[in-house]
């Protein structure tokens, strides 16, 4: 299978730099790191933690509740939501303590794990919110799960395009101008600063660059995938949005995003269990385990930058200050780039691929300047725990 340049499709620097502060590395797509060493999700946790005025950024909220209140009984708010402990805490505290009248909107994952199903049924009847679960065509999806994973390196990529552009149906579909997601991801896990300070998002400009790794669906359409077959995963004409004003805000810049806190709140409002074992790849057992195909999205963030899901997981917990470097560097040297067995067979069969085919894509990411073979098996080169940076 012919090598993909992941270092020159994802402009990766040559040189592998480790954040002073937690444990992410510069290979992160549109992280950047200051002179100090210091990454930029590093930075703008010091700012949410020390300097936003969260109370007056709440009574913002509260006026932004006023200016969607509709007379015609009509939903004012549309969560994009699985029934995880984020997206449910979003839509309960909207509905629950501000007063609006919220739709959440669900994505179906690939697979279901009975975890996640258990979750999103307890959101609506436990949470007590309205909900709309979108279901895509399974040959297709199988078929854009497989493409995806040999062409973008992510076999999540269709969940990911249904995601984020079936709640624009939806919400062009109810008239709803307001859709609420959580986090900005950017700025909480490092990324593009431009929206760092606004509530808002240009679904316009950012989906396609921060989400889709630059591929729109339509893409597929030159591996023999119908434009028809592709409605559910594109996002409506910007026309639609534009009649009703369509405005998407983060959750995040009103209150103080604590995934941790997160948790709490949704075991107590909404019901929400986390999983009786970890999640493969990392210690957490609380965060993004809706679809028994996921594992291979963050091993494959693995291969292609080295940052596996520990990493992911560790670096937002030093920066809320739930763990120091020292023991976040522990935990990835002993979770990071675990390899998801426990659905392996399944994701294969889902792809109806072969073991051999499976290995030969995996390979076909990995970049030279992070991956050399030792004594025929690969290692990274470079790591969390050698000082901080690798020249």
């Amino acid at each position: 299978m012919e090598h993909k340049n992941t270092q020159e499709r994802y402009k990766l620097p040559d040189v592998v730099k480790f954040c002073k502060r937690c444990t992410i590395s510069n290979q992160r797509p549109r992280i950047v790191f200051d002179s100090e060493g210091v990454c930029s999700a590093c930075r703008y946790a010091d700012e949410k933690h020390n300097h936003f005025d969260w109370s007056a950024r709440e009574e913002e909220l509260k006026e932004l509740a006023k200016r969607f209140k509709r007379k015609d009984g009509g939903f004012e708010v549309l969560v994009p939501a699985s029934g995880g402990k984020d997206s449910a805490f979003v839509a309960h505290e909207l509905k629950h303590k501000y007063g609006m009248k919220v739709l959440t909107v669900t994505w179906s994952p690939h697979v279901y794990t009975p975890e996640g199903w258990e979750n999103l049924q307890n959101m609506i009847h436990i949470g007590g919110l309205d909900n709309v679960l979108g279901t895509p065509n399974g040959i297709i999806h199988r078929k854009l799960t497989k493409l995806s994973f040999e062409i973008l390196g992510d076999p999540f990529q269709p969940f990911i395009y249904g995601q984020t552009n079936f709640p624009m149906q939806i919400a062009a579909k109810y008239k709803i101008p307001l859709i609420m997601y959580g986090e900005n991801g950017e700025v909480e896990y490092g990324g593009d600063m431009t929206n760092a300070y606004k509530p808002t998002r240009n679904y316009k400009s950012d989906h396609t660059k921060h989400y889709f790794s630059g591929i729109d669906p339509e893409h597929f359409t030159k591996y023999g995938i119908s434009k028809d077959d592709l409605q559910t995963y594109m996002a409506p004409p910007h026309e639609e949005l534009d009649k009703i004003n369509t405005e998407i805000h983060f959750y995040g810049y009103y209150r103080k995003w604590t995934p941790q806190e997160n948790y709490y709140y949704c075991t107590e409002h909404t019901g929400f269990k986390p999983l009786p074992i970890r999640n493969e790849g990392t210690y957490s057992k609380y965060a993004s385990f809706d679809d028994k195909i996921d594992g291979f999205h963050y091993y494959l963030g693995f291969i292609k930058f080295g940052i596996g899901r520990c990493t992911s997981d560790t670096a937002h917990e030093i920066r809320d200050k739930h763990l120091t470097r020292e023991e976040g560097v522990e935990l990835v040297r002993r979770f990071d780039g675990e390899f998801p067995e426990r659905h392996y067979k399944l994701f294969l069969d889902y792809c109806d691929i072969s073991e051999e085919y499976f290995r030969e894509v995996i390979d076909s990411w990995r970049s030279p300047h992070l991956w050399e073979k030792v004594n025929g098996e690969w290692k990274l080169k470079h790591n969390a725990w050698s000082g901080g940076t690798c020249d």
